[in-house]
């Protein structure tokens, strides 16, 4: 009897906790222009879940400050099971560029009025959020380093502890957030996902642009319904509230006068990698000249916007996603080079303001800006359309001698499945050798990136060891495999400098010994000679160069070291 009166006693005073409790977030309770603090965040979702057990809050993995990840779940049925197949799983990251804490504040306001039911609770999804992903940024609190950026008072900073930026990690995975975001994507395998930004760039009227995962690149299944069916209804649904939205202005020239493509997120980006894994991803960015408050109530309408659109849509949504994966099987194309498609125009009504230039009051040159007194409304080109300019053959599988631990643990870290040879076997491959690269001049999040890289391709017998590690591609992962370690795939592990140590030679020669063996080798291989007689034929500038020649030779015998510009990746066909 004593218990029961406890119990009662208890579940009434939760339920007085709840009656008295406004639950107002740090941002409700201020100026309209201030934004909550990383410890203000933790303590706000802390109590939520004290007082509603619809809402969990978990710690993940380390990150670059120290500091631990939060994932925060909203779950009506209170199982919180993210591997249920009857719910869709909507991820929110908030906090990646602290200094843009938009979304912060709104995912508050999100998961309070889902708790208190003031809005429509959804029956088959199940919300998640990363309250601050990037918590050395949001750590590093400031009021000056979003020059451009109108409110809030103060802010966290773009660079996390180590000063990357994380919205660039997501390949290269150069700290512990990113490893921890791994592991929080790859156990919730969210079906949607939305990343909350502010955007710098052109003047216009809209509070609120969106990027939406690059369609072509998603996939024709998973993209077409992207692209002609859910973004269109949540534009819809925030043209409901009288809320205006516009792609992501990614201008042609200094002005969005004349028009301007879809934005590309190549894997490096959030979208971009969650779209490796089948996963429809959105990116809001306020406008960062309007009004704080007004920014926040536009993330958050567009998050509802996508919940509301997710729950009703969460059957069809997860069997699509399951379709557009079987599009990549062995013996299949894979795009591994896009480019905007510039036949492909899509008519759009542009929200602007007129712009024009003016004799600048700070610098002795002329300056651009923008009129607000005289908005517009004018039809504009979209390019939203990109297309295929470089194609692979997706293979049945990748060997990677086991010597590359570090892409190894990249794979593995990302739920790839893999097998390992039980001895030491002779396997017929395609090999890659790297032909051309041009490298960066200054440094990118510390890295020198290559581009246009190019490779000869070759089919070889070659000896791998016992230990060495095979990645079937009929996976689940095997976009994130072919974007990965196809070394021409622009954000490759390649173009991340992770296999540089092959760019560099090791071994050389001495010029006066050499002279002797380049002369015999000559002598004694026909095949050699005819092919260096060619050369200097065709080449003048060889033909006139004797380093050039006698660097030749090296380089066409037996002497010359088989890892120098070798890609340790290779291939098994059909």
């Amino acid at each position: 009897m004593r218990s029961i009166a406890i119990a009662l006693l208890l579940f009434s005073a939760t339920l007085f906790a709840q009656k008295e409790t406004n639950y107002e977030t740090v941002f409700e309770k201020g100026n309209g222009n201030q934004t909550a603090t990383y410890k203000q965040t933790i303590a706000y979702y802390t109590l939520l879940a004290k007082d509603f057990p619809s809402i969990k809050v978990q710690e993940m993995g380390l990150t670059d400050s120290g500091e631990r990840l939060h994932l925060v779940l909203f779950d009506p049925d209170e199982t919180f099971d993210v591997k249920q197949k009857n719910k869709a799983v909507l991820l929110i990251n908030n906090g990646i560029h602290p200094g843009e804490p938009d979304g912060i504040d709104a995912t508050m306001q999100l998961f309070r009025d889902l708790a208190l039911a003031k809005i429509k609770v959804p029956k088959n999804s199940l919300i998640a959020t990363i309250p601050i992903y990037n918590i050395g940024g949001a750590l590093n609190r400031n009021s000056t380093t979003r020059a451009n950026q109108d409110g809030p008072e103060s802010y966290g900073f773009r660079g996390n502890a180590r000063n990357y930026d994380l919205n660039r990690d997501f390949i290269k995975s150069e700290t512990r957030n990113t490893k921890s975001f791994y592991e929080i994507f790859h156990q919730l395998n969210p079906d949607v996902f939305i990343d909350n930004h502010v955007s710098n760039g052109a003047d216009y009227q809209y509070k609120i642009t969106y990027i939406m995962t690059q369609q072509n690149q998603l996939g024709n299944i998973l993209g077409s319904y992207l692209n002609t069916k859910m973004m269109p209804a949540i534009v819809n649904d925030l043209k409901q509230k009288k809320l205006e939205s516009t792609p992501y202005v990614n201008a042609f020239s200094e002005t969005p006068d004349n028009g301007f493509a879809q934005f590309f997120d190549s894997p490096r980006y959030s979208t971009g990698y969650t779209s490796l894994f089948n996963t429809i991803g959105f990116v809001v960015e306020t406008h960062m000249l309007k009004k704080y408050a007004d920014r926040v109530k536009a993330t958050y309408e567009f998050m509802l916007a996508t919940m509301n659109y997710t729950d009703p849509n969460f059957q069809k949504i997860k069997d699509l996603r399951l379709q557009n994966e079987s599009q990549y099987a062995a013996g299949k194309p894979y795009t591994i080079k896009w480019e905007i498609d510039s036949t492909k125009v899509t008519p759009f009504s542009f929200l602007g303001f007129e712009a024009g230039h003016k004799k600048s009051e700070a610098t002795t040159g002329n300056r651009l800006y923008y009129d607000r007194s005289k908005p517009f409304k004018k039809d504009i080109s979209y390019l939203k359309e990109y297309k295929s300019v470089k194609e692979i053959t997706i293979p049945e599988a990748y060997i990677i001698p086991k010597a590359f631990w570090n892409v190894i643990d990249l794979l593995t870290s990302n739920n790839l499945v893999y097998s390992q040879l039980t001895k030491d076997t002779l396997i017929h491959v395609e090999s890659y050798k790297i032909l051309d690269y041009k490298t960066a001049s200054s440094a990118y999040e510390g890295h020198y990136m290559h581009r246009d890289t190019k490779i000869t391709i070759s089919k070889r017998e070659i000896a791998f060891a016992k230990g060495d590690y095979m990645f079937s591609t009929n996976q689940k992962g095997v976009k994130y495999l072919l974007a990965t370690l196809e070394p021409e795939s622009v954000d490759s592990f390649f173009n991340w400098n992770y296999f540089d140590t092959l760019l560099q030679q090791k071994e050389g020669y001495s010029e006066y010994v050499f002279e002797d063996t380049a002369a015999q080798l000559l002598k004694d291989d026909p095949k050699i000679k005819a092919a260096f007689e060619q050369k200097k034929k065709t080449d003048p500038d060889f033909d006139s160069n004797a380093e050039r020649q006698l660097n030749w030779i090296y380089k066409n015998s037996v002497y010359y070291e088989k890892a120098h510009l070798q890609y340790p990746v290779y291939r098994i066909l059909n």
